[in-house]
């Protein structure tokens, strides 16, 4: 984490980038942003953070991960209102990319062309195993991608996929531990749980 880090500040110096936080849920993409952010603060960066205006589940504007630790945010609908709003920000934050329109990967490179360092966190594939969103083209264009996983509460090991506990076929469906649970690749697979 430290190397990556040192690369964005030695970056930020001559440009900005694209950082790129993904994994399932309850792997602690939210916690990673929000530790980046909170150094890039300590930094005494200006920086902004987005989120989708969907997503309220723990609240309307800021972006909390699942343990509790928050920062204020700005609720969007499209991800070109981020261009707008990001005004003099040195680090742009984004939560919860896989929601957003397909516009967001080039909303991200006018943002790094313009200096700024972008950090984003989001899930890599929804509840069926498939890439989610505008999640893997901004994978493609970023500098630096970090993989987070969760545990298998199945078997322990390593989870890189969101079960779907609800009988949802719909590709958006905000949730919890109510309706997701992490899985590795065997247990996500299996037909015997």
């Amino acid at each position: 984490m430290q190397l990556t880090e040192d690369i964005f500040r030695r970056k930020n110096e001559s440009g900005g980038g694209i950082e790129v936080i993904c994994g399932s849920m309850f792997s602690g993409k939210t916690e990673e942003l929000i530790r980046r952010i909170n150094r890039a603060r300590y930094a005494k960066l200006s920086v902004k953070i987005f989120k989708p205006k969907l997503d309220i589940r723990y609240d309307d504007n800021d972006v909390v991960s699942h343990n509790a630790t928050a920062a204020a945010s700005t609720p969007v609908n499209k991800s070109a209102e981020i261009l707008l709003l990001a005004g003099h920000a040195q680090v742009v934050g984004i939560d919860e990319a896989q929601f957003f329109d397909n516009k967001l990967p080039d909303v991200c490179t006018t943002l790094a062309n313009k200096g700024i360092r972008v950090i984003i966190a989001g899930l890599d594939m929804d509840f069926k195993g498939r890439p989610f969103g505008p999640m893997p083209t901004l994978m493609a264009i970023a500098e630096s991608v970090t993989k987070v996983h969760a545990v298998c509460v199945r078997c322990g090991n390593p989870a890189l996929y969101s079960y779907r506990l609800v009988p949802s076929k719909e590709k958006v469906l905000l949730g919890e531990k109510d309706s997701y649970e992490p899985r590795c690749r065997i247990c996500y697979h299996s037909k015997a749980f």
